[in-house]
């Protein structure tokens, strides 16, 4: 059974960068980030099939990339520039599309944003 563990979260400035990872237990095609503020809906944030097509949220273009490395079924999300309103709780995301979500999520990971 395939399972999803994330990483990589954390306090950081504005301006600041992390790098959170995801490595699932099995070969995904599809992989991908979405994000859950308080008070807010759960949101896509950027999404990689295993030919490397991706699809990111408006506002977070030019400042995070994902990637993935298929031999390690891992999925990476690099966040550059980081603002207050990136604070959330990040999710990993498998089985879906580069437009929607599959039934497969991780556990979670906050990410704040902070001076």
């Amino acid at each position: 059974q395939v399972q999803l563990v994330e990483s990589g979260g954390g306090l950081v400035q504005p301006g600041g960068s992390l790098r959170l990872s995801c490595v699932a237990s099995g070969r995904i095609l599809t992989m991908g980030w979405y994000r859950e503020a308080p008070g807010k809906q759960r949101e896509l944030v950027a999404t990689i099939t295993n030919i490397g097509t991706r699809n990111y949220v408006d506002s977070v273009k030019g400042r995070f990339t994902i990637s993935r490395d298929n031999a390690k079924n891992t999925v990476f999300l690099q966040m550059n520039s980081l603002k207050p309103e990136d604070t959330a709780v990040y999710y990993c995301n498998a089985g879906g599309t580069i437009y929607h979500p599959g039934g497969l999520w991780g556990q979670g990971t906050q990410v704040t944003v902070s001076s």
